[in-house]
């Protein structure tokens, strides 16, 4: 069977907002997700903006996953990330965006993040993310002008969320972006799983949502390779 290739997106922000909140990704975002895939056969590589070392945030060594994440190659080969702009995405079978609040800082904005969404979708592959991920969404066009998001169903970080989180520390509240960019948002109860399904845009509201989410990821990818 020919092994199915995800390729993570992680930020470079380790510093958010003007209280100078340290951040970068949130580390059970990508934890947790990696053990699904490598439990399922799917390899993992990781990019990210600028390369290099991406920022962590909230690693919980209690946290089996987190700890035997931590400890393994896929780790040192994420410390060691090339630049998004040197891969193609073509290459993978889906992309996948990891939450933090370091998202919101440089994915929501980068160029390359925006072309590299759409190069995806338009090549027929998965377009994922979790948590603050989806602010990788906002500000993609299709070819024709439309915004990506628009009549697409989608999940991430709430505001009911962002509330109790780091209000004072984000740019704009992701929720609200989704729907200004006519995404059809759709949430759970506060820190609650869930996950959305629209075909291959999949999409995770909170750190709860990571693991199920990769698991959607794996079913759509064993389908198309049925």
């Amino acid at each position: 069977m020919t092994v199915k290739n995800v390729l993570f997106v992680l930020t470079n922000t380790a510093e958010i907002g003007p209280n100078h909140r340290p951040t970068g990704y949130f580390f059970a975002e990508v934890a947790h997700p990696f053990e699904v895939f490598d439990h399922a056969g799917v390899a993992v590589d990781f990019v990210s903006p600028l390369g290099g070392t991406p920022p962590s945030d909230a690693y919980d060594e209690s946290d089996p996953a987190q700890r035997a994440f931590r400890e393994s190659a896929a780790f040192r080969r994420l410390s060691r990330s090339r630049k998004l702009s040197e891969v193609d995405v073509l290459d993978y079978d889906a992309i996948f965006f990891p939450g933090g609040l370091g998202p919101m800082a440089d994915i929501a904005t980068d160029p390359d993040v925006k072309r590299a969404v759409i190069r995806a979708w338009n090549g027929g592959k998965i377009v994922s993310a979790v948590c603050h991920g989806p602010v990788a969404f906002s500000g993609a066009q299709l070819d024709d002008g439309t915004p990506f998001l628009k009549g697409r169903r989608v999940t991430g970080f709430s505001n009911a969320e962002e509330e109790g989180y780091a209000i004072a520390d984000v740019p704009f509240l992701l929720e609200s972006a989704l729907v200004e960019q006519g995404a059809i948002y759709e949430k759970a109860d506060v820190w609650q799983p869930k996950v959305v399904v629209d075909g291959r845009l999949m999409t995770g509201q909170n750190p709860a949502s990571g693991a199920p989410l990769a698991k959607e990821i794996v079913a759509a990818l064993n389908k198309d390779s049925a």
